[in-house]
């Protein structure tokens, strides 16, 4: 079974870019679907973005599209979140999830393994 841990949060002004790892344990990474989510306070945990297994699809929330990109190296067990032209709206704790691959990537039920999150703070 995979485990996650999220690293490269951090305080950046906006405009800037950061890029946040999700590292994966475990034998069988490349089969899960991954994705992000964030949550601000006050309010409800948000889809942000998601690759399939193996790494043949990705989408995106419609916010995000255009700055942030997702991608995978399956050799590595890691999954990427490159987030540029950061927004003060983006500010928000980011988590990374697994969903196994025989689920629906785009659905949020999908994914029952989730690592601790990592604080992403835009200053404006």
């Amino acid at each position: 079974q995979v485990q996650l841990v999220e690293s490269g949060g951090g305080l950046v002004l906006a405009g800037g870019s950061l890029r946040l790892s999700c590292a994966a344990s475990g034998r069988t990474f490349s089969t899960y679907h991954m994705g992000w989510f964030r949550q601000a306070p006050g309010k409800e945990r948000e889809f942000v973005a998601t690759i399939v297994r193996y790494g043949s699809g990705t989408s995106y929330l419609d916010s995000v599209k255009g700055r942030f990109t997702v991608s995978r190296d399956n050799a590595k067990n890691t999954v990427y979140l490159q987030m540029n032209n950061l927004k003060p709206e983006d500010t928000a704790v980011y988590y990374c999830a697994a969903a196994p691959g025989y689920s629906a990537a785009l659905s949020v039920a999908s994914y029952n393994l989730w690592g601790q999150g990592t604080q992403v703070t835009v200053s404006s």
